[in-house]
Formats: structure tokens, C-alpha cells, sequence
């Protein structure tokens, strides 16, 4: 994406970049009302929860903290790279299209580990998984101390590879000591991974700011987040090769667990039309995440602040959704994935505007942007629940590899076809196309509403009729 005729770079004395009062002042006051936002509506709820409702087995809660410790570690190594890998690049002065085959390279690489991952996990073994995503990982943040293009694209190749086994060893781990090891009742498992997510966020957001202070307050440079990752990766492999035990499962072959997802895909109407949903919607966010540094970064934007204000705006959305779905308003996912993709159409046709050659809004962009991580808040969890009472429980690894092939395959092909960096209006025709996208995606929820708006099974249960789940 070549920058607008007349439209020049920050300038910068070594690493310090001059910020742009205007964008500067937004993203800090963005922040602060959305932080005040997001407390406010969990001390809300807090307030409003039933008392007496708490889990006491201490041996529940014992196991509970060992694996949020390992966990949230490396979570919170996850968020710290994100603020500044695009910012890595540019200041390696690589030429855009080459950051994008780099990107390119990550996606491609979670794609092929995401779909043997859950075999390899169950193979090695899910403590050693974990270990293993600690050592890679930390050689990804190692790689990214070169300025060679090839150290970097195996750097991208290991983050693929680590990606794919954070998303899957961990949750089995726990799962398997949950119910094998420790017998507790599965009612109490989806306690444990709601107060993960509300704590995911809640690091996200801690990484953006933790980012910018280092890159920047203590002006390290770009470079400085990924060496902080190592310190927490290290920690969180050390804990989990001290503290946890090790377990295995029988392995379902690869081939019979994607040709049973195909069947599933194909013989359900819902499920395919939930797939079409995922690729479209989701392939969008990734090139979002690709462009979102090069359209603000010009105007003096500071990136970890601006990354945090996003994973607040997120974590809003996620608080809207437990609001929506609650006793009082009872309002369903299918409604809410609804207006998660209506959110993102109209912010995309935002973008198309403020992205304008020689008419660039960096605040509307900005707005634009929370909008569509608001979006996100909302689209997550909504999914996440259509998902499970659509899909099967034994043919969710199967359909889920379905999901994840057409949709890094139309992220990559954003990312090498729509971005041409000879072109003055790239970066706004990249966001057109993606407005049509979500148009298609939009397409595809009113389908999916057509198909299940009598189905009972689909909407969120009565409250009067909950199953005890421990409130920690």
C-alpha cells in the first residue's frame, strides 16, 4: 500500500516517532471511556449476581488456579506481540507487499498445524504440547531480533505452528483432568473457560499497554515486546512441566475425522451455512488486522493504546452479549451474530471514506475500527454457542477443519491479490471488497435465520431452568 501523493511518514529521530496531537489525544481518551465502560458494566453485574451461588471445593479451585496460571502466561505472551509486529517490519524497512507475504506466511502456516494439531496434541501428549508451544514460540520472539526476510518467514512459520498448539493442547489438557483425573462434574467446565475469556480480554488489553510502555515510553523500540514475551513463555513451561501431569487420548485418524466433518458439513444445512458465516466473516477480521497499523501508524497513532482501546472495545461487546442474553432482556445469539456482521457492513463502508486518498480521516478510521472489534465481541461468543448446539460433539474437530481451510484461504488471497502497494487506493479498494464480503456474510445470517427461526433448540434456555454452574 503505497501512501497518498502529498502524504508523508511520521517523522522519526531513531525509534521516536512524533505523534499527531489529534490522534494521539483520541486514542487515550477512547481508551479511558472504554475501560470505564467495560468496569462498569462487570461491577453492574457483579452486583447483580445471585448470592451464595460460589464454588468452595478447594481442590476444584486449586486445580482451577494451576491451570490459569500456565495459561494466562501464555496468553499474555500472545497479546504483547501483537501492538507492534506490523511496526517490526516497517521499521526493518521491508516494502509493504513483503510484510504481507510474511503475514501470509503465518496464516498458512496456523492453517496447515491447525489441521493435524489436535492429532499431534493427542499423540504427544497434551503437558508435552504445552511445553512445546513455550519453546516455539519463544524461538518465534527469538527470529524476530533479525532483520533477515527468511530468519523472519520461519519465524512466522514457528508463530503458525505455536498458534494451533496454544489453541488446542491447553483446553485439552484441562479438559482431560477435569473429568478423567479429578472427576468434577462437566457442569462446572464451562464456568472455568467463561472466566478465562472475561481474563483473556482483560490481558489483551494489559499487552497493549504494556507494549507501548516498553517500545515506547521506555523507548526500546519495536522489538522490545517480543523479548519481553520470552520471560512469560519460559515461566509458563516451566510451570506447566512442574505442576501439571501428563495425559493422552486414543487418536481418531485424520482422514476419517475430516470425511466425517465433510458429511456433517454437507448434510446440514445449518452447519454449512454457520461455515459460510465463519469464512467470510472471519477473513475479514485478519486482513482488518493486517491494515489496521498501516492506515493509523502514518498520523502519529501509538499502537499499543490504540490495541488496547480495540481489545476494550471487545471485551465490551462480549459484556453487551451476556447483558443481551440475560434473564431481563433474553434476547438470542442469532439476533446478536446479526447485528455483529450489520456493525462490521456499515463500519467497512466507513473505512471506504476515511481511507480516501488526500482525504484520509485517521479518527473516523479509528472509530470505525472499534466499531468492528465491538463487532467482534458480540460475533465470538454468538458463534461459539450456534456452533455447539449445530454441530455434533464428536464431529466438531472435523467440521472445524472445513472452516479454517476457505477461510485463511480468502485472508491469504486478500492479502496477495487486493493489496497492491503500486496503487494510490489500494488500502480503500481492499476495504470495498471487504464490504462486499460481509455483504455475502450478511446474505448468509438472513439464510441461517430463515432456516432456524423455529428451531427452539438454537435460542438461549430459560434461566428458570439452569443447570448449577460454579460462579467463581
Amino acid at each position: 500500500m503505497t501512501r497518498p501523493r502529498g502524504q508523508k511518514q511520521a517523522p522519526q529521530r531513531g525509534w521516536e516517532v512524533v505523534r499527531g496531537p489529534a490522534m494521539l489525544v483520541t486514542a487515550y481518551l477512547a481508551f479511558v471511556v472504554l475501560l470505564a465502560s467495560c468496569l462498569g458494566l462487570e461491577l453492574s453485574r457483579c452486583r447483580a449476581k445471585p448470592s451464595g451461588r460460589a464454588c468452595s471445593n478447594p481442590s476444584f479451585l486449586r486445580f482451577q488456579l494451576d491451570f490459569y496460571q500456565v495459561y494466562f502466561l501464555a496468553l499474555a505472551a500472545d497479546w504483547l506481540q501483537a501492538p507492534y509486529l506490523y511496526k517490526l517490519y516497517q521499521h526493518y524497512h521491508f516494502l509493504e507487499a513483503q510484510i504481507a507475504i510474511l503475514y501470509v506466511c503465518g496464516l498458512a502456516s496456523t492453517v496447515l498445524f491447525g489441521l493435524v494439531a489436535s492429532s499431534l496434541v493427542d499423540w504427544l501428549g497434551r503437558k508435552k504440547s504445552c511445553v512445546l508451544f513455550s519453546l516455539t514460540y519463544s524461538l518465534c520472539c527469538l527470529t524476530k531480533l533479525s532483520r533477515d526476510y527468511f530468519v523472519l518467514l520461519v519465524g512466522r512459520a514457528l508463530g503458525g505452528l505455536s498458534t494451533a498448539l496454544l489453541f488446542s493442547a491447553f483446553e485439552a489438557w484441562y479438559i482431560h483432568e477435569h473429568l478423567e483425573r479429578h472427576d468434577f462434574p462437566a457442569e462446572w467446565i464451562p464456568a472455568t473457560f467463561a472466566r478465562a475469556a472475561f481474563w483473556n480480554h482483560v490481558l489483551a488489553v494489559a499487552a497493549g499497554v504494556a507494549a507501548e510502555a516498553v517500545a515506547c515510553w521506555m523507548g526500546l523500540g519495536p522489538v522490545a515486546p517480543f523479548v519481553a514475551a520470552i520471560p512469560l513463555l519460559a515461566l509458563a513451561g516451566a510451570l506447566a512441566l512442574h505442576n501439571w501431569g501428563e495425559n493422552y487420548d486414543r487418536q481418531r485418524a485424520f482422514s476419517r475425522t475430516c470425511a466425517g466433518g465433510l458429511r456433517c458439513l454437507l448434510s446440514d444445512r445449518r452447519v454449512l451455512l454457520l461455515g459460510t458465516i465463519q469464512a467470510l466473516f472471519e477473513s475479514v477480521i485478519f486482513i482488518f488486522v493486517f491494515l489496521w497499523t498501516p492506515v493509523l501508524d502514518p498520523h502519529g497513532a501509538p499502537l499499543g493504546i490504540i490495541f488496547s482501546s480495540f481489545m476494550a472495545a471487545s471485551l465490551l461487546g462480549s459484556s453487551l452479549y451476556r447483558i443481551a442474553t440475560s434473564k431481563r432482556y433474553h434476547l438470542q445469539p442469532m439476533h446478536l451474530l446479526s447485528l455483529a456482521v450489520l456493525i462490521v457492513v456499515f463500519s467497512l463502508f466507513m473505512l471506504t471514506f476515511s481511507t480516501s486518498p488526500g482525504q484520509e480521516s485517521p479518527v473516523e478510521s479509528f472509530i470505525a475500527f472499534l466499531l468492528i472489534e465491538l463487532a467482534c465481541g458480540l460475533y465470538f461468543p454468538s458463534m461459539s454457542f450456534l456452533r455447539r448446539k449445530v454441530i455434533p460433539e464428536t464431529e466438531q474437530a472435523g467440521v472445524l477443519n472445513w472452516f479454517r481451510v476457505p477461510l485463511h484461504l480468502l485472508a491469504c488471497l486478500g492479502l496477495l491479490v487486493l493489496h497492491d502497494s503500486d496503487r494510490k487506493t489500494g488500502t480503500r479498494n481492499m476495504f470495498s471488497i471487504c464490504s462486499a464480503v460481509m455483504v455475502m456474510a450478511l446474505l448468509a445470517v438472513v439464510g441461517l435465520f430463515t432456516v432456524v427461526r423455529h428451531d427452539a433448540e438454537l435460542r438461549v434456555p430459560s434461566p428458570t431452568g439452569e443447570p448449577y454452574t460454579p460462579e467463581l
